[in-house]
């Protein structure tokens, strides 16, 4: 991409001046996991305390009587859950753990009249207190799913640590019961019934105790979440989608993924003077872009820094997918955070295109030989197809999809055929079939999104998959040849991951390194699409633009990969509700202003 970075002094807005401030949360979070373990081991072996830990062990609750012992399993539990939030500085996790050590306290004077549990108890609220302005990150989206997620979760934790429980006083039980026996009374003291192990003295009232602390605590979480205020993750309004557009009419050509910026499922936030703008969606805590700023160049610095504010606001960990060289200098100069190739884009002037010469010979073969087969293809804009003929279209791209989740983040639009986006390219292929399926003569579809007034890119591929192999192929050359009676000059297709490292591995003279990234590359393709993406974006001779990823820090990356890997669709925590229970969503009205690229 071309373009003319705004001079102007270096601004880092995200990293401050002396201690990093995530450095305190960081330690407490791991002293309250710390102390979490240790006061589960307290409550749950009763031999613990007289180890040499014993200084370590006395936390928070820690009497080891029926009900104290139940009090410190419990209490651990909550710190456990607790730390994680404490680490991302949420209000939330602050309160409750502020809340939960002086009764902690309390509980250790109160049953063990022990003053070094006090103590401890209180040297780990004391930085709480005095950096509670540490802990000021808003709630994360969230949903009732939640709820269910932390039933199965909890309820799996419990059941282990009830085995252990029940498990930890072998010199009191009595006789010797089965595995069986041992989950049934895990089970049932999680309801608060007597099951059938037994043990000697006080100890069947500390399991039935301890169990029952953790079926209550099951319980009333899960509870809690099913009930408590929904926090909706953000969505593009109307009014964010009309502003876009006109960023986009200004400003659209800079960006070859600029109108994926009007995906429903993305939030926005604009520079203070409404010029440019910058799209995300939160995935496990992480605050996702993707492509450029929306808009003027000069008002990029203004988005950007809105969105650091904002994630910064929320403690999530920001992140940006695929811009380009343009858009990573600018991100990098304006937050300090790294940037790192991703890919390449493979990007085919129309001008320049043609299947003569040896190197299309394949593509020519393909095609030639698609068409004598009796397939012919058309290719037009969204607004020019008949009603009927393009809820047809929609119907077989969505029951040619292949998953029960539309993929794509941040190079698919997610839908096809709304009354905004007539500007839409869609290119189709049909055969005459004695007998028509239920799409009629439709084999192939192709959906391209504009790029400025003069380009357009690859949204989606989809094909009946008793076609002819070769349809994607067939459709691109269609589209590419029919690109000049519709001023159309350049056309972006499929992006492609590592291109660089599986061209260059592949070449004489590679070194072991080299060869042995590439090795790897190709062995992930069984399962993602890696090498055959860019062997089928080669096919057509395109030139290859570099894409990058932008993130804070190198041990951010994992987690940023696995939440882009949710974003686009290739890993679902949450289960998607039946078809038949899902909530159709109406097409918006048309605006004022008029899947990744994923085989």
């Amino acid at each position: 991409m071309s373009g003319v970075v705004p001079a102007g002094p270096t601004r880092v807005r995200w990293l401050p001046r002396g201690p990093r401030p995530e450095n305190v949360p960081l330690l407490v979070g791991r002293a309250c996991a710390l102390v979490g373990l240790l006061d589960i081991a307290a409550g749950v072996f009763p031999r613990f305390r007289h180890s040499r830990m014993h200084a370590l062990a006395e936390v928070l609750p820690g009497s080891f009587g029926p009900f104290a012992a139940a009090l410190s399993l419990s209490a651990g539990v909550l710190l456990l859950l607790l730390a994680h939030g404490l680490r991302r500085r949420k209000r939330r996790a602050w309160r409750a753990a502020v809340a939960l050590l002086p009764l902690g306290a309390l509980a250790q004077f109160g049953y063990r009249h022990s003053v070094l549990g006090v103590l401890i108890s209180l040297a780990l609220l004391a930085p709480l207190l005095r950096h509670r302005d540490q802990f000021a990150a808003l709630p994360d989206p969230r949903s009732r799913w939640r709820a269910l997620a932390n039933f199965v979760l909890m309820g799996a934790g419990s059941l282990a640590l009830g085995l252990l429980v029940v498990n930890a006083h072998p010199h009191r039980m009595i006789g010797s019961p089965s595995l069986a026996d041992r989950l049934t009374h895990v089970l049932y003291g999680l309801f608060g019934v007597e099951g059938p192990v037994h043990y000697a003295g006080n100890t069947s009232w500390t399991v039935a105790f301890s169990l029952g602390a953790l079926g209550l605590l099951t319980a009333v979480t899960t509870i809690y979440l099913a009930f408590r205020p929904e926090h909706p993750a953000a969505r593009l309004t109307e009014e964010d989608e009309v502003r876009l557009r006109a960023l986009l009419a200004r400003h659209g050509g800079r960006d070859s993924l600029g109108h994926f910026a009007l995906r429903r499922d993305k939030a926005v936030v604009f520079s203070p003077s409404g010029k440019a703008a910058v799209t995300y969606r939160v995935v496990s805590g992480v605050m996702l872009a993707s492509g450029d700023p929306i808009g003027d160049v000069e008002a990029w610095p203004g988005a950007i820094e809105r969105f650091m504010d904002e994630a910064r606001a929320h403690s999530w960990t920001p992140a940006v997918m695929g811009c380009s060289e343009t858009g990573g200098e600018v991100w990098t100069r304006e937050t300090g955070l790294d940037a790192l190739e991703l890919g390449d884009e493979a990007v085919v002037d129309v001008a320049d295109f043609s299947l003569a010469g040896r190197a299309m010979r394949n593509v020519r073969q393909m095609v030639k030989r698609i068409e004598r087969a009796g397939y012919e293809t058309r290719v037009r804009r969204v607004a020019d197809l008949p009603d009927a003929e393009l809820d047809r279209v929609r119907r077989a791209a969505d029951a040619w999809r292949g998953t029960d989740t539309e993929r794509g983040f941040s190079m698919a639009l997610g839908r096809v055929g709304d009354p905004a986006d007539g500007d839409c390219l869609i290119a189709t292929a049909h055969k005459q079939d004695a007998e028509p399926g239920a799409y009629g003569d439709l084999k192939a579809v192709l959906h391209f999104v504009p790029w400025g007034t003069d380009g357009v890119s690859l949204d989606l591929m989809r094909r009946d998959r008793a076609a002819d192999p070769g349809m994607n192929e067939l459709l691109i050359v269609a589209a590419l040849q029919a690109a000049p009676r519709l001023g159309i000059t350049r056309v972006s297709l499929n992006f492609a991951m590592f291109r660089a490292a599986l061209a260059r591995g592949e070449k004489i003279g590679a070194g072991p390194v080299l060869r042995a990234w590439r090795g790897l590359l190709v062995f992930l393709s069984r399962w993602f699409q890696i090498e055959s993406l860019y062997k089928f974006n080669a096919k057509f001779r395109p030139r290859w633009e570099p894409r990058f990823v932008v993130y804070r820090s190198s041990s951010d990356l994992p987690r940023i990969g696995f939440a882009a890997m949710q974003a686009e669709g290739f890993v679902t925590l949450t289960p998607p509700l039946p078809r038949a229970l899902r909530r159709p969503t109406p097409p918006r009205r048309p605006c004022a202003h008029g899947d990744a690229h994923a085989t």
